[in-house]
């Protein structure tokens, strides 16, 4: 029996654990990546480890989310994660380099490598055959130090493409159907590997913006194959050097399979507030717009640009919508300005940002109230915009820059023909605003530089065998990572700072949840399904942690954010009976006990108001010395 490429890549990185689908595994990690909102977070815990220099292939930190300097708190943060990668051994990415995985994908990405990033759209490297993991930012420290990343051994999902794209048809439209069908809750504990003849029809480029969001599936990791696609890709980029053919055996055996037609496939449109209510533009109708967002790691790399630009060229943005564009690397920006398209763009009244993720996390570029906003990005939850009543619509660049000009949703497909989008052969290639580790017999001279801001990671707490306490807030199914611990321009600064940024917790849901919780002292949170989807901030656990909270209970989660919490010594429990959701509520008194030996069993026995309610805590082995030890980090230092 054939082997799956993602069977293939897993296997030759296994380093703890057994070959065997729903089980834990450890595997060894070749390269990891940070961005600025998680980074500083991140390089803390690795500081805290006490090892001298990162031992991965590759590491690199980018500069790409709080680019808006509003305070001191994200120049500092800047500067710190800059010294520690030159003294630690790690590449850096300036401000105004690039998106950390668009970047990723064009300079440092390699097929059948493992790569870890403390960022849920990692997965983006998929495009090129890699096994591309979202983690949280403790994760990321310890696989630079040399550390394992443990994963449950996952399902594998064939999604097979036949036929191909029609004109104006775009890989957003593939991915947004695979959502339309799977659900935000489809891929979790999956891989989607995709296969087929369709798959040599769709460029580099295109590939990565579906595997990018395939995080918005729950899924571990989405990938393709490694073929003279991807070898055009690296040539292109002056890396065909790190090109390796992969691709599943013929025979290879997968746990479910989907199959899309490409030729089937039109325009179509995530409507608010979830990345899987999706509906066809032509459903939509006209819809009268007031932005257009066009950018993010989903959807700017230079061929997305190009046919922006083309379908701009001589052409004004419509008077009543603003329309701004952000490319997704200092690369796309400089050849962009080079053949001419940036001039297209500007002519017909776009804002240019610089290359950052900016709007797609709420860095700016917030709609007006009540505002519908098209945009490019893979994520239209609640509020993520900074406006929380604004109406967010996830559209392929070829729709968002179509309906700028006309003021309403429109459709491509009515502009005829779709000139062909040569790429260069070659990509100009200036590597000038990434930062080389010093030396390592150097490192030593290199000294840390620390802002104000910046606070040390918060105490954690050894798993107690008793805990008696209250439900501090009890919250709906689909909370996701923006509800925990929200982003945005006034917030991100204090990723650094826990105590600062724990007083937002979960104020989208609750203004006063972080006095409630911190006067409690020690409090469960009680959640519905899928909890915690969306990003993996592991901020959304220690915002909690610094708050008390000992445990979460919920009917399911979200797979990062489960394991983030176990990261940061909080037990994530679910209900035997999902029913029982219905008997807790906000304010009870709660009793958890014999926890020790309830862990090992894998079930747990809740008191609420005198009724026993059955819990699921099915921990590995591992897993549970993490949780007596107080969280991942204390674990470490002890083993």
């Amino acid at each position: 029996m054939g082997l799956t490429l993602t069977e293939k890549i897993l296997k030759a990185h296994i380093v703890d654990g057994e070959f065997v689908k729903g089980t834990e595994i450890g595997i060894r990690i070749d390269q990891t990546l940070t961005q600025d909102a998680t980074g500083t977070m991140a390089y803390l815990e690795f500081e805290a480890m006490g090892i001298p220099r990162v031992k991965t292939e590759r590491s690199v930190a980018y500069i790409d989310h709080n680019t808006l300097q509003n305070g001191f708190e994200n120049a500092d943060d800047h500067r710190f994660i800059g010294s520690v990668a030159k003294k630690h051994g790690i590449y850096f990415s300036r401000p105004g380099n690039g998106i950390c995985h668009q970047v990723h994908l064009e300079r440092f990405g390699v097929p059948g490598k493992t790569l870890i990033g403390s960022d849920s759209h990692t997965p983006t490297g998929g495009g090129l055959g890699m096994i591309a993991i979202g983690a949280g930012g403790l994760d990321v420290a310890v696989a630079m130090g040399g550390g394992a990343y443990y994963i449950t051994y996952p399902k594998v999902v064939k999604i097979e493409l036949v036929g191909k794209l029609k004109p104006w048809v775009a890989a957003k439209d593939v991915i947004l159907e695979v959502l339309r069908r799977l659900s935000v809750k489809g891929g979790v504990g999956k891989v989607m590997e995709y296969v087929g003849e369709g798959v040599k029809t769709l460029s580099v480029p295109e590939r990565a913006t579906i595997t990018n969001m395939g995080a918005e599936l729950g899924a571990t990791t989405s990938i393709f194959p490694s073929d003279e696609i991807t070898l055009e890709f690296l040539k292109a980029q002056g890396r065909e050097d790190a090109y390796t053919p992969l691709a599943a055996d013929a025979d290879a055996v997968y746990d479910e399979e989907l199959v899309i037609d490409l030729s089937a496939l039109a325009p179509m449109a995530a409507c608010p507030h979830s990345p899987d209510n999706v509906k066809s533009v032509e459903e939509l109708g006209k819809m009268k717009i007031d932005q257009v967002c066009i950018g993010s790691c989903t959807n700017s790399s230079l061929a997305d640009m190009m046919k922006v630009a083309h379908i701009l060229r001589g052409k004004t943005v419509h008077p009543n919508v603003s329309l701004s564009i952000a490319p997704g690397s200092k690369q796309v920006l400089n050849m962009l300005a080079e053949n001419g398209a940036l001039a297209d763009m500007i002519a017909a009244g776009a804002r240019v940002l610089e290359s950052a993720c900016g709007p797609c996390i709420g860095m700016g570029q917030s709609p007006n109230s009540g505002g519908i906003s098209l945009r490019t990005f893979n994520r239209n939850f609640l509020g993520r915009s900074g406006t929380k009543d604004a109406q967010v619509y996830l559209v392929s660049p070829e729709v968002a820059a179509l309906s700028a000009i006309n003021g309403y949703l429109s459709n491509p497909t009515t502009l005829g023909d779709m000139p062909k989008m040569e790429m260069p052969e070659k990509f100009l290639i200036n590597d000038n605003m990434i930062e080389l580790p010093a030396p390592e017999n150097e490192a030593d001279k290199v000294e840390i530089l620390r802002g104000p801001n910046i606070k040390p990671f918060p105490e954690t707490f050894p798993l107690e065998n008793s805990i008696s306490c209250k439900v501090s807030l009890k919250v709906e199914d689909n909370i996701t990572t923006d509800h925990i611990m929200p982003a945005g321009a006034k917030i991100l600064p204090l990723r650094s700072n826990i105590p600062e940024i724990s007083k937002h917790c979960f104020t989208v849901c609750d203004e006063s949840f972080p006095s409630r919780a911190k006067e409690l002292g020690k409090s469960v949170i009680i959640g519905g399904a899928n909890y915690g989807q969306g990003s993996s901030r592991e901020h959304a656990a220690l915002a909690p942690l610094y708050l008390g909270v000992k445990a979460v209970i919920t009917k399911s989660f979200a797979r990062i954010h489960a394991a983030n919490l176990i990261n940061a010594g909080i037990m994530p429990l679910t209900f035997v009976n999902p029913d029982d959701y219905d008997k807790v509520k906000e304010g009870d008194d709660i009793c958890l006990e014999n926890v020790f030996d309830a862990v090992e069993k894998g079930e747990m026995t809740m008191t609420v108001g005198g009724e026993k309610i059955k819990l699921a805590c099915a921990f590995t082995d591992r897993q549970i010395d993490i949780l007596k030890a107080g969280g991942l980090l204390p674990y470490t230092k002890q083993n």
